[in-house]
C-alpha cells in the first residue's frame, strides 16, 4: 500500500507539472518547445533521459561480469558528447530545423530523407521497448504481482500514463518532468547506496576503501585485444555510439533544440556528457557494495546479473524504505526515456513521414497511435527476451543505427548527392552484410565482435552511397 500511494504522489505530480506547462500550447510548442528551454533544465533532465531505467537495473548487475570496465565506455561518452556539440550542432541550428533528418533532404534528396526518418523510428520503438519494458518486468515481477495486477494492465497503465501528460505540451513539458524525474532517480540511488552502507555496517570512508580494494572494481584492459572490454575498443565504441544515438537521434537531439540558441545547447550537450562517468560510477559502486552484502549474508548472486539490485532492494530485505526508493527510482529514470521517444516518435512521423507538421489533428491521432505500438512492442519483447538488457539495446542499435551513421557521415563528409532510388536499398542491405560478417568471423576465427558493429554497419553503408554518388 505504502508503494502504491508512493507511485500516486509520484505521477499527480507529473500531471500537476504537465497542466502548468501546457497552457496556449501549439505544433511548435510539441515539436521545439518555442525555443525557450533554460539550458540548465534542459541538460540536468537528459541525464535521466539518457540514462534511463534500464541502466537502474543492468548497471550494477556489470559489476559482477565485467567489472567497472563499462567506464571506459563512458570516457568515449564524453568526447562523443563533444563532437555532437560542435560538429553536429552548429549544422542543426544554421538551418533551424525542427527535425534532424530534414538535413539528409538538403544534402540528400527525399529518398534519403525518409530513409533516414524511417530507420529512426524502426530503431526508437524497438530500443525504447527494450528500455521501458525491462522496467514493466522488473516492478511487475517484484512489486505488482503481489497486488495481482496483469501484466498487460500495467503496461496499459504505464503508457497510458505517458501519453496522458505528454499529449499536450510535448517537448516543452518534457524539459520539466524529466528534470523532476531526474532529481527523483538520483535521489533514489543516493538513498539506497546509504541504507546498504547501513547494512554493511559501512562508514563512507569504509564503503569507498572497500570499492577500491575489491577485485570488481578494475576499469581499464589493455592487454588482451581479443576482449570485448579491451579500452579501445570500448572507448571508440563509446564515441560512435553518442554521435549515432545522440546525434542522430532525433529522441536525443529534440530538446537540445529546444535552447534558446547555439551556445546554449552546447553548454547544456557538454554539461550533461560530463555527468556519466560519475552518474554509472555510483552505479557500478552500488554493484560491488551489493556483491559484499551478499557474500556477508551468505546468499548466492542471481543467475542474471540484471537482478543483482532487484534482488536485494525490490524483495524487501533492506527495508520497506528501500523498496519505495527503489520503484521511484526506476519508474522516474523509465518515465524519463519513454516520454520523451514517444514524443520523438510522434515529431517525425508528423513532420517528415507525413510532412505535416502544422496540422493537430494529425498530431495528435500519432501521438495516440504511437503510444498504442510502444505498448504492443513491449509485450513482444516480454515473451521473446532472453539475452541481458544493455547488450541487446547496443546489438540493436548497431544493426538500425548503423544506416543513420552511414547516411549522416556522407553528408557531411562529401559532396556528393546519390542516386535516390538507391539509397533505401544500401540502408538495408547493409545491416545484413554487417550481420553476415559477424557470424562468419565469429565461426572461423571464433572472434565475437561487439559494439564495433555500429561502425562496420555504418561503413558499409558510406560505401554503398558512394558507389551510387552522383556529384
Amino acid at each position: 500500500m505504502t508503494i502504491l500511494i508512493t507511485l500516486l504522489v509520484y505521477f499527480g505530480a507529473l500531471l500537476v507539472l504537465s497542466r502548468l506547462t501546457t497552457r496556449h500550447s501549439s505544433n511548435d510548442t510539441f515539436y521545439r518547445g518555442n525555443r525557450q528551454s533554460p539550458w540548465p533544465l534542459v541538460a540536468f533532465g537528459m541525464v535521466g533521459a539518457s540514462i534511463s531505467g534500464v541502466t537502474f537495473i543492468s548497471v550494477p548487475g556489470m559489476a559482477v561480469t565485467t567489472q567497472f570496465t563499462y567506464l571506459q565506455m563512458c570516457l568515449g561518452f564524453a568526447v562523443g558528447y563533444v563532437v555532437v556539440a560542435f560538429v553536429l550542432l552548429p549544422v542543426y541550428y544554421r538551418l533551424n530545423l525542427t527535425t534532424i533528418y530534414s538535413y539528409l533532404q538538403t544534402r540528400l534528396g527525399q529518398q534519403a530523407y525518409k530513409t533516414g526518418a524511417g530507420f529512426f523510428l524502426l530503431s526508437k520503438i524497438l530500443g525504447s521497448a527494450v528500455k521501458f519494458g525491462v522496467i514493466c518486468m522488473v516492478l511487475q515481477r517484484f512489486v505488482l504481482d503481489a497486488l495481482h495486477i496483469p501484466f498487460a494492465l500495467t503496461v496499459v497503465l504505464m503508457m497510458g500514463l505517458i501519453w496522458l501528460y505528454t499529449r499536450r505540451g510535448g517537448i516543452k513539458t518534457l524539459v520539466f518532468t524529466d528534470t523532476f524525474q531526474t532529481f527523483c532517480m538520483f535521489a533514489a540511488l543516493l538513498l539506497i547506496i546509504w541504507q546498504v552502507n547501513s547494512a554493511l555496517h559501512y562508514s563512507l570512508s569504509d564503503s569507498l576503501r572497500a570499492i577500491v580494494a575489491d577485485e570488481h572494481s578494475r576499469i581499464f584492459v589493455w592487454d588482451d585485444f581479443m576482449s570485448r572490454q579491451n579500452f579501445w575498443k570500448q572507448f571508440l565504441s563509446g564515441i560512435f555510439v553518442v554521435v549515432v544515438m545522440t546525434g542522430l537521434d532525433q529522441d536525443m537531439m529534440q530538446k537540445n533544440l529546444t535552447c534558446k540558441g547555439l551556445r546554449e545547447a552546447q553548454k547544456d550537450i557538454c554539461s550533461y556528457g560530463l555527468a556519466f562517468f560519475p552518474a554509472n560510477l555510483l552505479f557500478l559502486a552500488l554493484g560491488v557494495l551489493l556483491m559484499q552484502l551478499a557474500a556477508q549474508q551468505g546468499s548466492p548472486l542471481p543467475a542474471l546479473t540484471d537482478d543483482l539490485l532487484p534482488l536485494f532492494a525490490a524483495s524487501g530485505r533492506l527495508g520497506t524504505a528501500v523498496v519505495v526508493f527503489f520503484t521511484i527510482g526506476i519508474v522516474a529514470a523509465s518515465f524519463s526515456s519513454a516520454d520523451s521517444a514517444l514524443t520523438a516518435l510522434t515529431t517525425t512521423w508528423c513532420v517528415d513521414i507525413a510532412e505535416r507538421p502544422h496540422d493537430e489533428r494529425l498530431r495528435r491521432r500519432t501521438h495516440a497511435l504511437m503510444a498504442v505500438a510502444f505498448a504492443a512492442m513491449i509485450l513482444i519483447f516480454n515473451a521473446v527476451n532472453t539475452t541481458s538488457v544493455i547488450d541487446a539495446i547496443y546489438t540493436l542499435c548497431s544493426y538500425t543505427y548503423g544506416p543513420l551513421l552511414g547516411l549522416f557521415a556522407f553528408a557531411f563528409f562529401t559532396r556528393y548527392r546519390v542516386r535516390g532510388r538507391w539509397v533505401p536499398w544500401v540502408c538495408i542491405i547493409s545491416p545484413v552484410i554487417c550481420w553476415a560478417v559477424s557470424l562468419l568471423t565469429q565461426q572461423t576465427t571464433g572472434y565475437e565482435m561487439g559494439y564495433e558493429r555500429l561502425m562496420l554497419n555504418g561503413a558499409l553503408t558510406f560505401g554503398g552511397l558512394f558507389i551510387f554518388r552522383v556529384r
